[in-house]
């Protein structure tokens, strides 16, 4: 009598990069048996400045996942779990209401796209991480002796110095693949490698 095969566990891998949301399904030996991707928007207001919104990386992500589970063809319930990792962005919420907090100035009013992520490459904060270099602060060699304007500490110091204060003040930050996480799980949990190496 022939057995039936074995029923494998699959897994779903997301990667937000800089221009695109991606996704794969896997199985337990790590055989890949899918593969999708989906442009994401950028905007760019002013030199130097780079946006994007978590709705829209959110839209890219599940269109990958659906589509990834549909052209496997594995059955969905030996999906086990999923996982995010993305750029060293910063997402940005408000704790009150949960919603994208746009990061455009200088009113940071919705343009209806909700546009609440500081990209990675944006090099608004260039006072701000020098006054953050500047403190010479013990917990800077945990980062290479110094900040980089591409981290996400100075770029929350720049919210805070251009915000509005009672705006700035209903703000919750992540780093984007923690606030993929928050979308999915609804958890406030942050990685140890955004809150350390990320985040300083």
């Amino acid at each position: 009598m022939d057995r039936p095969p074995q029923v494998l566990d699959h897994y779903i891998g997301v990667d937000v990069g800089t221009g695109s949301a991606r996704a794969c399904i896997i199985d337990e030996t790590g055989d890949i048996k899918a593969l999708a991707s989906e442009n994401i928007k950028l905007w760019q207001p002013e030199t130097g400045y780079y946006e994007q919104s978590t709705t829209d990386i959110w839209q890219c992500i599940c269109e990958c996942v659906r589509r990834v589970v549909s052209e496997s063809t594995v059955n969905p319930s030996s999906i086990k779990g999923i996982g995010f990792d993305a750029t060293c962005s910063l997402a940005v919420f408000t704790h009150d209401t949960d919603e994208p907090l746009p990061v455009t100035g200088p009113d940071f009013a919705n343009d209806g796209n909700d546009r609440n992520v500081i990209l990675w490459l944006d090099h608004r904060p260039v006072e701000e991480t020098e006054k953050i270099n500047n403190t010479k602060h013990k917990l800077l060699k945990y980062v290479g002796g110094k900040m980089s304007i591409e981290m996400e500490m100075p770029k929350v110091l720049w919210l805070k110095n251009h915000m509005p204060p009672e705006l700035f003040e209903r703000a919750k930050f992540y780093d984007l693949a923690d606030a993929l996480t928050h979308l999915a799980t609804g958890n406030e949990t942050r990685s140890y490698c955004s809150v350390v190496c990320k985040q300083g």
